[in-house]
């Protein structure tokens, strides 16, 4: 059978530990696609699992790698919607830092109109959530305030996109002012560099009351998020960076009638992320055809570069998006 570079973690610790290895090229089961794959994203979760702290669900990979673009170039058995030759870009349940990769054709989506493949790669692991946990378990809705923290993250600044596009107020947190300038310039109305603001005391001067907030900080930015909530807010956790054990006082959920939830997208059914698939199809694709969003690359690097590309991450210095190209 072909083989193909692919990046193996060789043990669980710091970049370094990520090598390139000779594998099989995987054989797509029946409803998925082969991918030969252009650029595979870098995110968090990535570097969870290199630490040994997130491993891939049974029967996944362990290659790391959430996100893809590139060309399809085999089919499994009944696939309908794709034919070799087809752009796409797809969200993985990992083995995306390899020269080709499975997904099942309900998980994978034609490249947007104008974009390149690098771009393409560096859509669907931040989209897929931003949408999921931002409008559907967020609910947020137009002239409502959204509060994204890590403004000027992957996650943060495709939130602070989408947020605008759908009508919204986005306020960020970010670690410096020239990251909260990036901010700015992305379309957000408000960004705090919480090295130098408290941002509770921020919102409280300038009457900001976020309907939602996007939070993957965790630690004590659970209390202060509860301060700041709107009546009725909803907050949403998709990470903990400052932890996940807490001691909080709950008295402001009964108070303001708040929700307080989060999520992870990684373990889903293929079926829950087809249907994040099609919403975004519908109505997310458009914007980037009516060039309305464009994903924010801040460097690339050779897949056999991986360990580069996560201790740039680590260091927390970029802003948008990291991509590996094969």
């Amino acid at each position: 059978m072909q083989e193909m570079t692919a990046i193996a973690i060789t043990t669980p610790g710091g970049p370094d530990v990520l090598k390139p290895v000779r594998l099989k090229v995987p054989v797509p089961k029946p409803g998925e696609i082969l991918v030969k794959v252009k650029a595979a994203g870098v995110n968090r979760p990535d570097m969870l699992q290199r630490q040994g702290g997130y491993p891939p669900p049974p029967g996944v990979p362990d290659t790391p790698g959430l996100e893809i673009a590139g060309e399809v170039v085999g089919l499994g058995e009944g696939v309908k919607r794709y034919e070799a030759g087809d752009r796409v870009c797809a969200l993985v349940p990992g083995g995306g830092y390899a020269e080709f990769a499975v997904v099942h054709e309900d998980n994978a989506l034609p490249v947007p109109p104008g974009l390149s493949l690098i771009e393409a790669a560096a859509i669907p692991e931040t989209f897929f959530t931003v949408w999921t946990n931002v409008f559907d378990r967020g609910g947020l809705k137009e002239g409502e305030t959204l509060l994204v923290h890590g403004g000027s993250s992957g996650i943060g600044t495709t939130a602070i996109m989408l947020g605008k596009a759908m009508g919204a107020i986005v306020v960020v947190t970010a670690g410096s002012d020239e990251k909260c300038q990036a901010c700015l310039d992305l379309g957000a109305d408000h960004a705090i560099n919480y090295r130098a603001q408290d941002f509770v005391a921020v919102c409280a001067e300038k009457g900001i009351k976020p309907d939602v907030i996007l939070d993957m900080v965790g630690g004590d930015y659970v209390a202060r998020n509860l301060k700041v909530a709107n009546l009725h807010g909803r907050i949403v956790m998709i990470a903990f960076q400052k932890g996940s054990k807490i001691e909080v006082d709950w008295l402001p959920i009964m108070l303001k009638r708040l929700t307080f939830t989060g999520s992870t997208l990684r373990p889903r059914s293929v079926a829950e992320k087809a249907e994040i698939a099609r919403a975004l199809e519908r109505q997310v694709w458009p914007l980037f055809g009516a060039e309305q969003l464009k994903p924010i690359i801040y460097k690339t690097f050779p897949l056999a570069e991986a360990a580069k590309a996560h201790a740039l991450m680590e260091s927390s210095e970029h802003i948008g998006k990291i991509v590996l190209m094969t």
